[in-house]
């Protein structure tokens, strides 16, 4: 369960950076892909909606794990320094909630 909660924090942090940042991303030939693979994590956006309890669809079990686990991990770490570079106060995700 906590794996799943977790996994739904990552991923709507991954599509509101999607969102935010179009495909602001570090230039290299293993991300050249990338943000069409962020792109294509859209079809999960249904799953990570705080309050739903459904399933993800099989399309966005697909679609994430076609995403390079380089691609997600610079994504979330991008994305975790927004709200510094927006001088907003920092905040963190509690999980199982």
């Amino acid at each position: 369960m906590a794996g799943l909660v977790s996994m739904k924090c990552q991923v709507a942090m991954l599509l509101i950076l999607v969102i935010a940042l179009g495909s602001k991303m570090e230039t290299s030939e293993a991300q050249s892909s990338c943000p069409v693979q962020l792109s294509n994590l859209n079809v999960c956006a249904p799953f990570v909606v705080p309050g739903t309890n459904a399933d993800p669809s099989a399309d966005c079990c697909s679609a994430l794990k076609a995403t390079n686990r380089d691609c997600l991990c610079n994504t979330l770490r991008i994305a975790s320094q927004l709200t510094s570079q927006c001088q907003l106060p920092s905040f963190g995700c509690v999980l199982g909630n």
